[in-house]
């Protein structure tokens, strides 16, 4: 199945999907990262959209706001992440989105990082270019307490 792949600059009527998004239980355990209050998220997307210094991408799915991208940190440690509904995963648009953010963000090296047991976002990196440059841990409020992470670096 094709589908129509586009970013498009953040939106404020983005905000209320990309938390409805970022509060699936299941998207927090293969990011490792806890769900944020509504307050909480808000005030960080209004404090990050405000900041000239980072990128901010809505991903468009045949017309419809799928999720996000995003590139921050300082000019030599930058880094990108990205967050897709649950229901848009599995079908190749978080793999085609990058593949467009990359061609927006041609700084380099770019790194990523990801929690060990997300095979799908390991996958979509390196699809795109990114290799394995590193291990690290986090200590997470989530249950278990630390996260085991995969660091990818993409200097192409």
């Amino acid at each position: 199945m094709k589908f129509e792949i586009a970013l498009r600059d953040v939106a404020i009527d983005d905000l209320p999907i990309f938390f409805e998004q970022q509060a699936q239980p299941e998207a927090n355990r293969m990011a490792a990262f806890p769900a944020r209050d509504q307050e909480a998220f808000m005030a960080h997307w209004i404090e990050i959209m405000a900041d000239a210094s980072v990128v901010l991408k809505t991903i468009l799915c045949d017309g419809q706001v799928a999720g996000n991208m995003v590139c921050f940190g300082p000019p030599d440690q930058r880094e990108v992440g990205y967050w897709l509904g649950k229901e848009f995963w599995g079908q190749g648009i978080a793999t085609r989105a990058l593949g467009e953010f990359l061609k927006l963000v041609r700084v380099r090296p770019l790194f990523a990082y990801v929690a060990k047991h997300n095979f799908g976002s390991l996958r979509v990196l390196q699809k795109c270019g990114f290799v394995i440059c590193g291990e690290d841990q986090i200590v997470s409020g989530n249950p278990g307490g630390v996260i085991e992470e995969f660091i990818l670096k993409l200097v192409g």
